[in-house]
């Protein structure tokens, strides 16, 4: 098996929630919304993590609001980015990878300025060897596709096997196993009583990088 390890990046990589939890008091307090406002913003947000198109229809019509979706969901965008940051030991770990001879990548779903973004302002775009964005590539996971092309980016092919980490038990475990790809699902407790064939599951990335380092040594 080749050495190549794509993740996941909202909610694997970065603390999307933590993130959002501040973006929510911000947006409450630029509305006027108090703080049982940005406390519904929060409890919509964990009620599926819907699509933003549709979190920001619901807000516009909750609150009364009079800019557009579009333009509510852009200033998320836009704000977004300066406010996530990476789980403890991240770049680090991505790090030792590649010193350890492994290519590394991204795959996300999401919107081309949102998702750069973060990959930007965090530091991980210069952490991993390559990387696909849906928005960018027309493609969504699970579609396996998006997993081809991150590995190619990273000069790798999924045909000679590796690993994929992520949150997401459909998009990240189903798909990175129909693209070649051994999973491992970090569980953050969103997915109550779903069924998952992950080949491991864990509870932080820390986990998963060790059990990636771990079968090929």
């Amino acid at each position: 098996m080749q050495r190549l390890a794509l993740f996941d990046l909202d909610r694997t990589l970065i603390d999307l929630d933590t993130a959002f939890l501040q973006w929510a008091d911000e947006f409450a307090e630029q509305h006027r919304l108090g703080h049982e406002g940005s406390e519904w913003l929060a409890a919509l947000d964990r009620a599926g993590h819907p699509h933003r198109e549709v979190f920001f229809g619901k807000v516009r019509e909750r609150f009364g609001l009079t800019e557009p979706v579009e333009q509510l969901w852009a200033a998320y965008r836009q704000r977004m980015p300066h406010l996530v940051r990476c789980y403890p030991g991240v770049v680090d770990g991505l790090s030792e990878l590649r010193a350890a001879g492994w290519r590394v990548g991204v795959v996300t779903n999401g919107t081309a300025d949102n998702q750069l973004g973060k990959l930007r302002r965090t530091g991980l775009v210069n952490a991993v060897d390559g990387y696909a964005v849906s928005g960018i590539e027309g493609v969504r996971k699970p579609d396996s596709r998006l997993f081809h092309l991150a590995a190619q980016r990273c000069g790798a092919t999924p045909a000679e096997g590796g690993w994929m980490v992520g949150d997401n038990p459909v998009a990240d475990v189903e798909g990175a196993q129909a693209a070649g790809l051994r999973a491992i699902w970090i569980n953050r407790g969103t997915w109550p009583g779903h069924r998952h064939k992950a080949d491991h599951t864990v509870s932080d990335i820390a986990e998963a990088i060790a059990i990636i380092r771990q079968a090929h040594e």
